[in-house]
């Protein structure tokens, strides 16, 4: 290992664990993303018991949706968190670039939501 990198793994070691902004809500996202594995295991059932195609694209449905309201909560978390963060950056040159890091991860993740 090189000096710069121990130094830089000293650093990290000292940080403090980043929070994200959903970190606050974390069981909660839990508590969903569970019940949505079940939901999908419960499809695969349905498909292993050779179930009616409709019911299954209704649950398939059902699934899909409750997958948009995690990630659409996930958005709105990381512009209140994330987005807000980077404008609070003391150093207005920083801030901006801060800024515009934040706006084009949050842009480039809903386009990828909505393809």
């Amino acid at each position: 290992m090189t000096e710069p990198e121990a130094s830089m793994s000293a650093v990290a070691a000292e940080a403090p664990p980043q929070q994200h902004g959903y970190s606050n809500n974390k069981d909660a996202y839990l508590k969903r993303l569970r019940r949505i594995e079940g939901q999908v295991r419960g499809i695969a059932r349905m498909v292993d018991d050779d179930k009616y195609c409709i019911d299954i694209l209704t649950q398939v449905a059902a699934v899909t949706k409750a997958l948009h309201a995690v990630s659409l909560g996930l958005v709105e978390e990381h512009i209140g968190h994330c987005v807000v963060g980077a404008a609070a950056e003391p150093d207005p040159e920083l801030r901006a670039e801060a800024i515009d890091f934040k706006v084009k991860e949050a842009t480039d993740a809903i386009g990828r939501l909505l393809r």
